[in-house]
């Protein structure tokens, strides 16, 4: 049998060392031996001994405080002893090692995967309050991989100056940064007849570290979608 299908680039790449790796652009391969998190509904494919197991948020404290923020991870354990792999959406992958001392602050939609050994808290940022509806993140610190998505090719910047984003496209940030919130669009007589440029805030970095941002908006659940998700969480939780 011929096809372009069967190219090397499409096969399954093995490695010996076990662990997160990029088996393409679009979908993240876990060679797994013990356990690891992933969103729920994210594996595509295994092999092997693998056990999934759904953990709500994280425990009970971080599935309230998710009832209270709207952020956090739908979370499964994969555990055992073979090859995982995940992807959401056809979204890029990309894979951070963090390190002692480092923390990441990121969006809990772009979440695929962490190893075990990373912490993580759902987190107001700061100074963005009320005016920018309350945002919150997911903090990550510890030893270990993390799998990121984003909507097409992010670009990071380098927080060398006043540095502003749009909420929905902030990927994820050097948690160390400071953040707070810019009226982007001036009131004026336009706004007052109706024109308005549709960036009436973002989001404020300064300090040192950097910033992903990816090409993409994405929408929050907002209205009766958010209540009919919450009550469809909680009643999972109940049940």
């Amino acid at each position: 049998m011929r096809s372009s299908l069967f190219s090397a680039e499409n096969l399954e790449q093995e490695s010996a060392q076990p662990g997160m790796r990029l088996q393409n652009s679009k979908m993240l391969k876990i060679e797994l031996n013990g356990e690891a998190m992933a969103r729920v509904g994210s594996m595509v494919a295994y092999q092997g001994q693998v056990q999934f197991q759904a953990l709500g948020s994280g425990g009970l404290g971080k599935f309230l405080k998710q009832k209270l923020t709207g952020e956090g991870v739908p979370l499964m354990k994969v555990s055992g002893q073979g090859d995982v792999f995940l992807a959401e959406l056809a979204k890029d992958v990309h894979i951070i090692d963090l390190e002692p001392g480092d923390s990441l602050s990121i969006n809990g939609s772009s979440v695929l995967a962490f190893d075990s050994t990373l912490q993580y808290d759902i987190r107001m940022v700061g100074g963005t309050g009320m005016a920018a509806s309350g945002l919150f993140n997911c903090v990550f610190s510890g030893y270990g991989r993390i799998a990121i998505t984003t909507e097409g090719t992010p670009v990071v910047l380098n927080v060398d100056q006043p540095t502003y984003v749009d909420p929905q496209a902030a990927v994820c940030w050097s948690a160390s940064l400071q953040t707070g919130y810019h009226r982007a669009e001036q009131l004026g007589l336009g706004t007052l007849i109706g024109r308005r440029t549709g960036e009436a805030f973002t989001m404020s970095f300064a300090g040192q570290g950097f910033v992903v941002v990816q090409p993409s908006e994405e929408r929050p659940v907002t209205g009766s979608g958010a209540q009919e998700q919450q009550g469809g969480l909680l009643g999972g939780l109940l049940s």
